[in-house]
């Protein structure tokens, strides 16, 4: 009955979801393809697939180790990577070339998904983390094709959520013949919401086999020498409620340290150009990289590009990761931890708990409760480089002794691979 209820309700928003897609289609300049994709009209495959969901940005970037390894493993399989934004479509473009198929993933209309599945015919359904989609998860699952829910973690928070739903949510994680979870925590939720012990796992956190390129680093030597040898701490992934506190530690840094250079990197590009007015009415000056602009004689620096942000972690001493000063739940630490910067966090980091009670845990992580301790935590790193430089290197501790889910990650998916003969 609750499956009945859900499927009429996303039916009863889907036209004004189009209707948003039209209009943002129109203000954007771009063509139909987005949303002819979400009703399930892709192109058809010649061959069956991999199919990789990564909803969007964070969980792209988190899947890309993932496809490259089953790339390079398989590289008769054909593998198709869908995402349900338009950032998350252009990041998989960037990182992985013509080397996959790309697709929007359907609305999680049957419809929707039966035309989807009619013209990719995939061989296994991977999807990143913790996106439970019930008519994509019932509808691959009818075709006996394997899922598994890769990367797999879940709060509290939500587990509480879910737990409403009882009977539904039983079937629904019971369909998954698969759970990689990332941590023992993540495995008992999984189990206490309704899914089979036998089909979970714990793997790790494949974000720990983070890698940075030889590209990569020439990029953030390249930036970091246009800084001029300032002083430069980074605040990544930001959000709305979130920029007014980093300038207002910035301006707590800027009395005792002057010449520091903060680099703030929303989250979402769509606010690119609202954190650039914001910080320019607050009395500092702003370089754009968006727009070439030097950074030499800038107090802020604005990563206004997409893409690039291993760069811009690569050209600073000092990473904030954002969506934490607010109750977003954070974001991923562990590519800052990779290049050994010491991180800060603000207090709400609910979507990566077990990843930051490592840090935590390993003494690579300083975590503060407010702007003004988040100013004073900057000034305090920037004075003693010593502090500063054992924190990165017991971040970069962290993020090397957990490294290795990965290889049973990729090994599990191809273990339980479907014959073709059966799709």
């Amino acid at each position: 009955m609750l499956h009945a209820i859900y499927s009429t309700c996303y039916r009863l928003l889907l036209p004004l979801a189009l209707a948003y897609l039209w209009w943002s289609t129109r203000r954007n300049g771009a063509g139909s393809q987005g949303w002819q994709q979400r009703l399930g009209l892709v192109p058809i495959m010649s061959e069956p697939v991999i199919w990789v969901h990564a909803v969007s940005v964070g969980e792209t970037i988190a899947a890309a180790p993932l496809v490259k390894a089953l790339l390079e493993r398989r590289p008769d399989v054909p593998i198709l990577v869908t995402a349900m934004t338009a950032t998350g479509a252009a990041q998989a473009l960037t990182l992985f070339g013509d080397r996959v198929q790309y697709a929007y993933a359907p609305f999680d209309t049957p419809g929707s998904v039966r035309r989807f599945l009619k013209r990719v015919r995939p061989r296994a359904l991977v999807i990143m983390e913790t996106e439970l989609w019930p008519n994509m998860i019932r509808e691959v699952n009818e075709r006996r094709c394997p899922v598994f829910l890769i990367n797999a973690r879940l709060s509290a928070r939500s587990a509480r959520g879910y737990q409403r739903f009882g009977e539904w949510v039983r079937g629904l994680v019971r369909q998954i013949d698969w759970i990689a979870a990332q941590a023992d925590e993540d495995a008992a939720r999984f189990r206490e919401i309704g899914a089979r012990g036998e089909a979970i796992s714990v793997t790790g956190s494949i974000k720990f086999d983070v890698s940075i390129t030889d590209a990569v680093r020439q990029q953030a030597t390249e930036l970091r020498k246009a800084f001029g040898g300032r002083p430069v701490w980074i605040a990544a992934s930001t959000h709305e409620g979130e920029d007014e506190q980093l300038l207002d530690a910035h301006a707590r840094v800027l009395q005792d340290c002057p010449e520091a250079l903060l680099t703030i990197v929303p989250r979402h590009p769509q606010r690119f150009d609202a954190v650039a007015e914001m910080t320019r009415k607050r009395g500092f000056s702003v370089a754009r990289r968006s727009e070439g602009q030097a950074p030499t004689a800038a107090q802020v620096y604005l990563g206004d590009t997409m893409g690039e942000l291993m760069v811009m972690f690569g050209a600073a001493d000092i990473a904030f990761v954002g969506g934490s000063l607010i109750e977003r739940g954070g974001h991923n630490p562990l590519e800052p931890a990779a290049w050994g910067l010491p991180v800060i966090t603000g207090p709400h980091v609910f979507n990566f708990e077990t990843v930051y009670r490592q840090l935590d845990e390993g003494q690579g992580l300083v975590r503060v409760g407010d702007s003004s301790a988040l100013g004073d935590a900057v000034t305090g790193l920037f004075s003693h480089p010593g502090e500063a430089a054992a924190l990165g290197n017991a971040a970069l501790t962290v993020v090397e002794a957990n490294r290795g889910a990965l290889n049973q990650v990729v090994e599990g998916i191809l273990e339980r691979l479907a014959p073709v003969e059966e799709r």
